[in-house]
């Protein structure tokens, strides 16, 4: 298995902490709007790497936070909390808030067929873990308590701060935030804890004055509380590389003694119909929009063609497209698991498939190279069904289950014949069209095969006989 690293920037060999097990970390969502294709992509890109290693044997410990406080407009450390700017548009309070659009990430992921996590834990669960943290990093030297009851860490005072970015203190933050507290000691230091208003409903009692955490307190506090202070994986978007992983690789020195994560995954960002997404451009997509049009398995095949390093572009050509091509792929598990619903090791060419696909999984989860394995699959399996060819069926069945299911996470409704859906009523006026035909009396034969058609089924001549189809 190799896997590239952001930290070194170059692709490595997976090596885990304890044999056999998997400790990952992804960013979870900012709970104040309706989930979008972004989502999609970053949920799915995480839900393949959590695939891929329960498929090779790993046993996989995967946490997500929610983050329901401390968010700010902007990511910087001034402005309105996310979630409470959005509890007053729409005159609710932030609980309300944070719980309704949860509900809402965690419906659309289960449609999109994204596996939950093993712990999805609220930043605002562990309070008290925090200001533990926080006071600890205060207690090192690294973090200042304000005159406002703030609390910063002190870039300055950590020589690598910016080794995940690749930037330097010179290099400031300008433009980058909306305004810079005055209450710091230098423009790049970050919040740990900021002191709020009497009024906020969010707020907690703390050594420094009532207040909430910052936004990237949360992700060291609980990656080292349920994976440890060393872990295998974190992951998330390349949008949040700077400033919220750069501050949590920050924190977890302080913290630990050395950066947690030992691979940090990033994936890439979508655009619309080449546009970067944004609501002021008109091109903003929930998933909600998106599934009225499309199933949400289309909308997973789009993006598990993309690799998660590349970025992706939604637009209809490519939607349709991929809603061609999945239906290829459901008519093929269903003309497979009408012949047979065993499964057997693949052989000849399809073993070479099978082989490739793991082969493309493990190196940095491959998906495009995997799904055209899979196309390739579909082309020679296709043939080999229709004609009847239960064993290559078996074959077949194998690879879907294993490689399109189980680990690109695709689920096909299947139509499969059942016979027994078929009457004893209906059997029995097919019979007797087959003795009227016998007699020449093609008369009855006519108005036998019509009352079988008005009752939902079709009847084919063989040469052997008859069929019997639903309509």
């Amino acid at each position: 298995m190799k896997i590239y690293n952001t930290l070194t920037r170059r692709k490595e060999e997976f090596v885990p902490i304890s044999s056999g097990k998997v400790g990952m970390y992804v960013c979870g969502p900012t709970v104040y709007g309706m989930p979008h294709v972004g989502h999609a992509k970053s949920y799915i890109n995480f839900d393949i790497v959590h695939r891929t290693f329960k498929k090779l044997g790993f046993k996989v410990k995967y946490v997500q936070n929610i983050t329901d406080v401390g968010h700010l407009v902007g990511d910087g450390d001034e402005g309105e909390d996310k979630i409470a700017k959005q509890a007053r548009i729409e005159m609710l309070d932030p609980y309300e808030i944070a719980y309704k659009y949860e509900v809402e990430y965690f419906d659309a992921m289960d449609k999109l067929n994204v596996l939950r996590p093993s712990i999805s834990c609220r930043a605002t669960g562990f309070i008290p873990e925090i200001i533990d943290a926080v006071q600890e990093i205060i207690d090192k030297g690294y973090g200042y308590v304000t005159k406002e009851g703030n609390v910063y860490f002190d870039v300055h005072a950590l020589s690598s701060y910016g080794m995940l970015s690749n930037r330097t203190l010179d290099k400031t933050l300008s433009g980058e935030r909306i305004e810079v507290a005055d209450d710091k000691k230098h423009p790049e230091d970050f919040a740990l804890w900021k002191a709020v208003e009497p009024n906020t409903l969010m707020k907690w009692k703390s050594p420094w004055g009532v207040g909430c955490p910052g936004w990237h307190i949360e992700c060291s506090v609980l990656g080292r509380k349920f994976l440890g202070e060393q872990f295998d994986i974190h992951g998330g978007g390349i949008d949040n590389l700077f400033p919220h992983h750069e501050c949590e690789c920050a924190q977890g020195r302080v913290l630990t003694g050395n950066v947690p994560m030992h691979y940090f995954m990033h994936n890439n960002l979508v655009t619309v119909n080449g546009t970067k997404m944004g609501k002021s451009l008109g091109n903003f997509i929930t998933l909600k929009d998106l599934f009225a049009k499309y199933d949400p398995m289309v909308v997973r095949y789009f993006i598990v063609q993309f690799h998660y390093r590349s970025a992706v572009d939604f637009n209809e050509d490519g939607l349709v497209l991929a809603k061609k091509q999945f239906e290829k792929f459901e008519e093929l598990a269903s003309n497979v698991r009408n012949l047979t619903k065993d499964q057997k090791m693949p052989t000849g060419e399809l073993e070479e498939i099978y082989s490739s696909s793991l082969d493309a999984l493990q190196d940095d989860f491959n998906t495009p190279v995997v799904i055209a394995q899979m196309l390739k699959f579909a082309k020679i399996s296709a043939p080999l069904v229709s004609k009847g060819d239960k064993e290559k069926a078996k074959e077949a069945n194998f690879i879907i289950k294993n490689i399109l299911e189980d680990v690109l996470g695709l689920v096909f409704k299947e139509e499969m014949k059942k016979e027994e859906e078929i009457s004893q009523e209906v059997k029995d006026l097919a019979e007797k069209r087959m003795q009227a035909k016998k007699n020449k009396d093609y008369a009855l034969a006519d108005s036998l095969r019509s009352e079988i058609t008005q009752k939902g089924f079709i009847i084919i001549d063989t040469k052997d006989g008859f069929e019997l189809k639903k309509k």
